[in-house]
């Protein structure tokens, strides 16, 4: 698609809200900035269904072209606004309408110049503006691209706006140490991503406009216009102020007013003679008097913070969930299906504690346990935990320094529990589970039985070398290898073994082990799953 016609603008506020929708609840969940009592995702679907529904009950008239489309859309959101993110929205919404005014179509450079229009009306909606916020977002898109093809443009400014809200923990240490990015920036990202596939004709087409209405109609909550959950602002101030102001004579002088009345001020319009009102202040009636003042006020919303419901008690979608950083694609689903959440960690990687700590905040659990199943990953779950403890999540790492006793940590949780003792029940099972390997050395080292060179077989039990096979790594020798090692844990007794076949195990280790331990070991259980591990042949546990 090289242009944007009336058509595909609707399609994009349908697709708009239908992204948000989606994704409201997880933005609402990471609204932390300054508190984290927020309801941005929420604020801004209601602020993006206002527009579309101003769209489709329009004359045909007034939005049978891209620019009436866009001018329609705008004054919708300036009417809807909630929330600061709503009322930000609203203004890139305006400042494309401005850019595109009059025309039938948006090319790739007319695009361009709306982002950026709107980015400047956004910015210009906020008394003081703050790197790292959605606005940060919305100027990384504006400047990102002066291509002439419509989906580059569009494309381009979803992916620079994608980095821009990577980057925003950088910016706000309250991101940071929450760890997450900002709400209303990944708000912004899944409009421009709505953008880019309906240029680029992903998804499927959506249902007709009317049928989107009425669906939007039918998923709408009704709103009780007595709580408010505070999205941003000092906590000093009780009472968000919301009013449109018709036939205003000193826009500036209200600004000024109500920056002396409290904090989080906006006073936004639609490009013609409506504005819309916002502030967070104690002086309800000041508020509205400052309106008066200066024009005729009307939808006044008054909305008390004290009055909302504890944001901890909503925050989170359930009560527990388990998470676990695993390497190999097939030990991956085989933690998957027993319900845990995974990081996937490449072969040779270590994964930061934000990408963990991304996987733990994305549970929505307000309990999870950590099991890293690596020596090398507990010190970064232990640092992903404290991230996620600090930002109000109760997160507790069980040490785990192997796969075997993550798994047999997972084999005893009872989320029916309570989430102590079941904590504890999961920590004394991998405890109980010694560990082993058997690896293939890359180059020659001395170890604590002895040399070993390039390609003889080692085997490890509990972090120690307990056995050295001279190469070259051939199956028989593999799977002597691996019968040693269980040999050698089992001297101290067990009853059940794991063994992790990795991704180089030769076809068949597992059948002689288990003929090994029927002939030598007939007390000891077997249980045998594919791992694909790349950096072990075998990876052992004992019970």
């Amino acid at each position: 698609m090289q242009a944007l016609d009336a058509g595909e603008v609707r399609r994009w506020a349908a697709a708009c809200v239908q992204s948000m929708d989606a994704h409201r609840a997880a933005i609402d969940r990471i609204n932390v900035y300054p508190v984290a009592d927020g309801d941005t995702g929420s604020n801004l679907l209601h602020t993006l269904r206002s527009a579309l529904e101003a769209l489709l009950r329009a004359p045909v008239g007034e939005r049978s072209d891209a620019g009436g489309a866009f001018a329609v859309l705008a004054k919708g959101a300036v009417t809807g606004a909630r929330g600061n993110s709503g009322v930000i929205i609203s203004q890139l919404l305006r400042g494309m309408a401005e850019t595109v005014r009059d025309q039938a179509e948006v090319t790739g450079p007319l695009l361009h110049r709306a982002l950026v229009r709107g980015a400047e009306l956004a910015t210009a909606a906020v008394s003081r503006p703050v790197p790292g916020t959605m606005l940060s977002v919305l100027d990384a898109a504006a400047r990102a691209t002066r291509l002439d093809a419509l989906p580059e443009v569009a494309s381009a400014a979803a992916i620079a706006a994608a980095e821009a809200l990577d980057r925003t923990p950088e910016q706000l240490d309250v991101l940071a140490e929450a760890g997450v990015v900002d709400a209303g920036g990944r708000g912004v990202v899944v409009l421009l991503d709505a953008l880019v596939a309906i240029i680029g004709g992903r998804p499927p087409e959506l249902a007709a406009a009317a049928r989107v209405s009425a669906d939007v109609a039918a998923q709408r909550r009704p709103d009780n216009p007595l709580v408010a959950a505070r999205e941003a602002g000092s906590d000093l101030y009780a009472y968000e102020v919301m009013y449109l102001l018709e036939q205003a004579t000193d826009v500036a002088a209200l600004r000024d007013a109500l920056d002396d009345l409290g904090d989080c001020v906006s006073v936004v319009g639609d490009g013609s003679d409506l504005w819309t009102v916002h502030v967070h202040c104690n002086d309800v009636g000041a508020a509205i008097e400052a309106g008066i003042d200066v024009g005729r006020p009307r939808q006044i919303r008054v909305a008390r913070f004290a009055d909302a419901v504890s944001a901890e008690a909503g925050r989170f979608a359930k009560d527990r969930a388990v998470v676990a950083p695993v390497r190999g694609d097939d030990l991956a689903e085989l933690f998957l299906a027993e319900g845990v959440a995974v990081l996937r960690v490449g072969d040779g990687e270590t994964p930061t504690p934000y990408e963990l700590l991304q996987v733990i905040t994305g549970t929505g659990a307000g309990h999870v346990t950590v099991l890293p199943g690596d020596d090398g990953l507990i010190e970064i779950a232990d640092e992903a935990a404290i991230r996620a403890v600090a930002a109000g999540q109760d997160v507790v790492v069980v040490p785990c320094a192997s796969p075997v006793q993550a798994l047999a940590a997972i084999a005893v949780h009872d989320p029916r529990r309570r989430a102590g003792d079941d904590v504890v029940a999961m920590a004394e099972a991998a405890a109980a589970t010694r560990r082993g390997a058997v690896v293939v050395a890359r180059e020659a080292a001395i170890t604590w039985i002895g040399p070993c060179a390039a390609d003889d077989i080692v085997g490890f039990a509990d972090g120690e070398v307990v056995l050295i096979e001279p190469g070259p790594p051939s199956p028989d020798a593999l799977a002597k290898a691996v019968c040693g090692v269980v040999d050698r844990m089992l001297a101290v007794g067990g009853e059940l073994v794991t063994a992790l076949l990795g991704r180089d195990a030769p076809a068949g280790v597992a059948e002689t082990l288990g003929d090994y331990l029927r002939a030598n070991r007939p007390e000891a259980d077997l249980m045998v799953y594919r791992g694909g591990q790349s950096d072990s042949v075998v990876i052992l546990g004992l019970e």
